[in-house]
């Protein structure tokens, strides 16, 4: 009889050893594909950022020499405008991606840009 018992014990923790066993492989893959897909979505999603940031620092110098001839007293505020907008963009933590407020400085980095373009769009 104590044999038969054991027999059944092993059985019942057989399959309890499995599930702790499958459960372990799976969260080790689970985290490593995870880690994997987290880094591939966090590359192209800094990607689009630096290609907008970098979109905005063109327009911002190219605007900024064709004011620069420019010495009205209306062109003075534009001026001023698009130098904020740089000074904004000089700012930006490329290099931080833990930075608290990212997203917070890039809205208020395409506000001023929106700014400088219906500052500018008068111009030509």
């Amino acid at each position: 009889m104590a044999g038969s018992q054991d027999m059944f014990d092993a059985i019942v923790m057989a399959d309890e050893r499995f599930h702790g066993e499958g459960y372990r492989e799976g969260y080790e893959e689970g985290s490593s594909l995870g880690v994997m897909e987290g880094r591939q979505h966090g590359t192209l999603h800094g990607a689009k950022i630096g290609s907008e940031i970098g979109c905005y620092q063109g327009f911002a110098f190219a605007w900024k020499c064709l004011l620069h001839s420019c010495t009205a007293e209306k062109d003075s505020r534009k001026m001023k405008v698009l130098e904020s907008l740089i000074g904004m963009i000089q700012k930006f933590p490329y290099d931080d991606p833990t930075y608290d407020k990212l997203h917070e400085d890039l809205d208020k980095i395409r506000g001023k840009f929106k700014q400088v373009r219906a500052l500018v769009s008068s111009c030509w």
